[in-house]
């Protein structure tokens, strides 16, 4: 499921950035871009806690630890791509 999410977040901030580079409103795709991110981390949270309540300790040991700090990059990523739009359009106002 976390899988699926996260290719869906992906799509929906290129979306994002298309629409903004297009003159667009991007704010739906933004929004949805960042909807997904955090649902992706809440599915990713459920499969390990569904190790953990199955007790499987090695599947924790083995995915956690890696999928720990590329889950923090992928998020500080997303929120970033997807915010650079709103950033943008700040600076040109100026």
């Amino acid at each position: 499921m976390w899988l699926i999410l996260g290719i869906i977040a992906v799509v929906a901030t290129f979306i994002n950035l298309y629409m903004y580079k297009k003159g667009k409103d991007y704010k739906l795709a933004m929004a949805l871009g960042l909807s997904f991110t955090a649902l992706t981390l809440c599915a990713e949270h459920s499969l390990a806690a569904s190790w953990v309540k199955s007790e499987d300790w090695s599947a924790l040991l083995d995915v956690v630890p890696t999928m720990e700090k590329a889950l923090w990059f992928l998020t500080i990523f997303s929120i970033v791509l997807n915010l650079a739009p709103v950033f943008l359009e700040l600076k040109n106002k100026k």
